[in-house]
Formats: structure tokens, C-alpha cells, sequence
């Protein structure tokens, strides 16, 4: 019934049956407990909530999920902040940031910000929406605006790409409507999607969606979280659902219709075709008047992703008009154009991209990798070609492909034992890449390890892609072998 979008007749089902074992479940008590919360019967939510202290899991997300929610439930009967130990790392600070803010204390912001700021590797930008939205809801149009100036949509979360978006044109309500840090059901509708995203990041996508559903069943004005969903019903191949909810998102913000569009246009390629697909976002291109960067960014990116490198070419122009010149983001997208110049064979113009792209931002190993893997297909430069791919090989680690560049490097000048070294290494990240496979099997001969080769090479047919490869090459090298290509 949760599944189908029929939680409130799950929960008839369980109270008609309420003295049977068969309700007495983990779930059950979490349908129960948010009808509660919305019924604001919190005496009630915390009776049902210590019924869930019988249950025995081992499910450790089920434990947080008690803990979290008898602190949320205390703090709306007491209106008091549970203050024991941070037992939860940054999940418990997301949470006493939220607690902060309900009692409308002022530091709220702070611990938003310092989310915002961790460098743990992970990213929190997800909260500098509900900073946003507290500053706007206080009236600070101005901070909110230099806030939203600062931020990149190209490397922004489509939730914090749509909040500048509604900063920008002046849209608050639409910001601050979502969501209030005042109301519990919005609080606790927050929490259940992070409860969601621990289980989708194990790959539990039955358990993911089910918190997802109770999270809107609190909040259904916080549509932005659909997206989860649909990311959901595409991984399990479950399209049309996929679809169903995608359409949500229609006329719901530009970016989000956006999204929409581009997530629709992957599934009718994997259904019908790419053509389909290119055929379906031509279409519905056409109803944005102005289409932000962003938006042309990715049409470009769609366009090259489907080897339609001259369409792709034309939308990065695009951009590039509409950007600011000298940033990491105008480095980014000469770079992915000067890789569809080369692509097409038109050398000086890749050439000329990749280097200004280098130019403003120096050392970028992937920049340097493919501008310098480009040159030593061609022969061209090599020695250049070596010292870029041993800075890009510095400058990150573990890359197979920077690895791979750099063996096959160290190949073109004949010194083999090298060459095998790294693209070995490149072979344990990733064993079943065509491309390094068919490098290595060209080491292995050279180094008179013939049937190892030849073993790399039926390996490499096998697998079938030869988008980077030439298949009647490969198998002249399975009859010959190299010395007589």
C-alpha cells in the first residue's frame, strides 16, 4: 500500500488490526507515529514510539531512526533539545542544527554553516538551501542574493541550482514555501529522507522508498525530493514509474523541469533509441525562452555523450557566451570542447581549446591527460606529451586512465618494461576496460609474452565496444600479431 501511494489506508489497515502480531512491525510503527506527528498528537507518537524499543533489529539505521525520532518527539512535547552526546556524527549535528532552528534559537544558522563548510570529504551542500531559506524567511533578501551570486549551477545539486534560480528572480515564496523549520512535520519529513538516502547508498531500495513515501506523506509541498524517487524506479529498470514521477516536476522550476526532460530522454534511449531521445529534447528544449547555462551545458554534454560532436561544438559556443571568461568553469568547457574538435579530427582547434583551458587552469591532470594521450596517438610531440602525463600521474592518484596514458607513453618510446609496469597497474583499477586491456595485450607481445597477448586480445572482442578501438585492426592482430600489421 506504501508502495502504491496508499499510506493512509496502510494505516487504517493497521489500527482495524492493531491486536494482531502481524502489525507489531518495525514500519508499521513508523506509519503509525508520522500520522501521529501529523495529527500532532506527540503523546500519542512517543507511546507508539516506545513500542519500538521491544523490536530487535540488528539494523543499525533502524537505531538511528529510534534515537532521532525520540529526540524530535520530545522536543515537540517539551520543546526542549535532548543535549546527550553526539553519538551519530554529522547525521546528529544535521539533526540539532534542524532542533536549533524549530526553537528559533540563533546559533541555528551557525551550525547550518558549519555543515555547509565541513571538510570531510562529503558533501553537505544540500543545507545551504535551508540556510537560504531561514535568512529569506527573516527577511535578509540581501544576504541571500550575494549568497545565490556565488553559486556555480554547474557543479551545484539541482535543489541548490533552483534556490538561486528563485533568489534571482525574486521568487521567495517559492523558496521558503517547501519548507519551515517550524512546522514538525517538515522536520521529521527532512529526516525520513536522509533515513531514505542511508538505505539507497546500500543499495536497499525497497527500504529507501519506503521512507521516501512517509517523508512526503509528512511534507508533500517538498517536491525536490521526488527526484530521489525517480532515481530509484530508473536504477530497478522501473521506468514507467520512473516517468509517472517525473511528470511531477513539470512547470515545478527550471531546473527540476529540466531534469525532467533529461531523465525522460535517458529512459526513451534505453526503451526505443538515442535518436528517440535527441529527438524528444529537441522538443522540449523549445519551452524554455531563455535556456539557462546550465541547460545548454548539458544538451552539449547529451550531444557529445552520443557521438554528435559538430551539435555538441554549437551548444558549447553557447555557453561559452553566456559565462564568465577566465573561471574554472570556462576552463571546463573549452576543455570538453576542444575533446569534441578532437573527436572530429580537427586538431588545431582541439589543440588550441585544451591549451587555453590549461592555461587558466594549470596542472588539471585530466586536461593534461587528454591533451597529451590526443598528441601521442598522433605521434606528435612526444616528449611534451611524457612530461604532461607524468604531472597528470603526480597530481592524482589511482586514475587508470592517466595510468594507462602514461604506460602507453612509455610504450611509443619503446621501453616496454616500463609501459607493462603501468598499464598492469592500470589493469588492477580496471581489469575489464577494452581500451587498457588492448594496450596491455600490444605490451605483452612486445615483451614476448604472445599468448598472454593473444588471450587480451580474444578478451577485448569479447567484450564488444570498440568506440576507442578498431575491431578490424584488433583482429588482423589476432591472425598477425604486431610485427605484421
Amino acid at each position: 500500500l506504501v508502495e502504491n501511494d496508499k499510506i493512509d489506508k496502510a494505516i487504517a489497515e493497521l489500527k482495524k488490526y492493531k491486536d494482531s502480531s502481524n502489525t507489531d512491525f518495525f514500519e508499521a510503527k513508523i506509519l503509525l507515529i508520522s500520522e501521529s506527528i501529523k495529527k500532532k498528537d506527540y503523546s500519542l507518537a512517543l507511546d507508539y514510539l516506545n513500542t519500538l524499543k521491544v523490536i530487535e533489529d540488528n539494523d543499525n539505521f533502524k537505531k538511528i531512526t529510534y534515537e532521532t525520532l525520540k529526540n524530535y518527539i520530545n522536543l515537540f512535547l517539551y520543546k526542549k533539545i535532548d543535549n546527550t552526546k553526539n553519538e551519530y556524527g554529522k547525521f546528529s549535528e544535521i539533526n540539532y542544527a534542524f532542533q536549533k532552528c524549530y526553537l528559533d534559537i540563533n546559533s541555528s544558522n551557525s551550525y547550518f554553516l558549519n555543515l555547509i563548510n565541513s571538510d570531510d570529504g562529503r558533501d553537505y551542500s544540500r543545507y545551504l538551501y535551508f540556510y537560504l531559506n531561514n535568512i529569506v524567511r527573516n527577511k535578509d533578501f540581501f544576504s541571500a542574493k550575494q549568497i545565490a551570486s556565488t553559486i556555480n549551477v554547474l557543479n551545484s545539486t539541482l535543489l541548490i541550482s533552483q534556490s538561486k534560480k528563485f533568489i534571482e528572480n525574486k521568487n521567495y515564496n517559492d523558496l521558503i514555501t517547501p519548507f519551515s523549520c517550524k512546522n514538525p512535520e517538515d522536520l521529521l519529513s527532512e529526516f525520513f529522507f536522509l533515513i531514505s538516502n542511508l538505505y539507497n547508498a546500500q543499495n536497499k531500495i525497497k527500504a529507501s522508498n519506503f521512507y521516501l513515501k512517509v517523508s512526503m506523506y509528512l511534507n508533500k509541498k517538498f517536491y525536490f525530493n521526488l527526484s530521489l524517487l525517480a532515481e530509484n524506479y530508473y536504477v530497478t529498470e522501473n521506468f514507467n514509474k520512473s516517468k509517472k514521477v517525473l511528470r511531477e516536476f513539470k512547470g515545478k522550476g527550471s531546473f527540476y523541469n529540466w531534469y525532467r526532460i533529461k531523465k525522460i530522454a535517458q529512459i526513451i534511449s534505453i526503451e526505443e533509441n538515442e535518436k528517440q531521445s535527441l529527438k524528444y529534447i529537441k522538443r522540449e528544449l523549445k519551452l524554455f525562452d531563455n535556456p539557462n547555462y546550465k541547460i545548454l551545458f548539458d544538451v552539449a554534454n547529451i550531444y557529445k555523450n552520443f557521438e554528435k560532436y559538430d551539435e555538441a561544438i554549437n551548444y558549447y559556443n553557447l555557453v561559452l557566451k553566456k559565462i564568465e571568461l577566465g573561471t574554472d568553469t570556462h576552463a571546463d568547457v573549452l576543455y570538453r570542447r576542444g575533446s569534441s574538435f578532437e573527436r572530429m579530427k580537427i586538431y588545431d582547434s582541439a589543440d588550441n581549446d585544451l591549451i587555453k583551458s590549461l592555461e587558466i587552469s594549470p596542472g588539471d591532470p585530466y586536461v593534461l591527460n587528454y591533451l597529451a594521450y590526443s598528441w601521442l596517438e598522433r605521434k606528435y610531440k612526444i616528449d611534451v606529451a611524457m612530461n604532461m602525463l607524468l604531472d597528470a600521474y603526480n597530481y592524482t592518484e589511482n586514475n587508470p586512465y592517466i595510468i594507462d596514458s602514461l604506460g602507453w607513453a612509455y610504450f611509443l618510446i619503446g621501453d616496454y618494461d616500463k609501459a607493462e609496469k603501468y598499464i598492469n597497474q592500470a589493469m588492477q583499477l580496471r581489469p575489464n576496460d577494452p581500451v587498457i586491456m588492448n594496450h596491455y595485450a600490444d605490451i605483452l607481445w612486445k615483451i614476448d609474452r604472445k599468448l598472454e597477448a593473444n588471450y587480451f586480445w580474444k578478451g577485448v572482442l569479447k567484450i564488444g565496444e570498440f568506440k576507442d578501438i578498431d575491431e578490424d585492426e584488433l583482429k588482423r592482430k589476432l591472425i598477425f600479431g604486431l610485427d605484421n600489421l
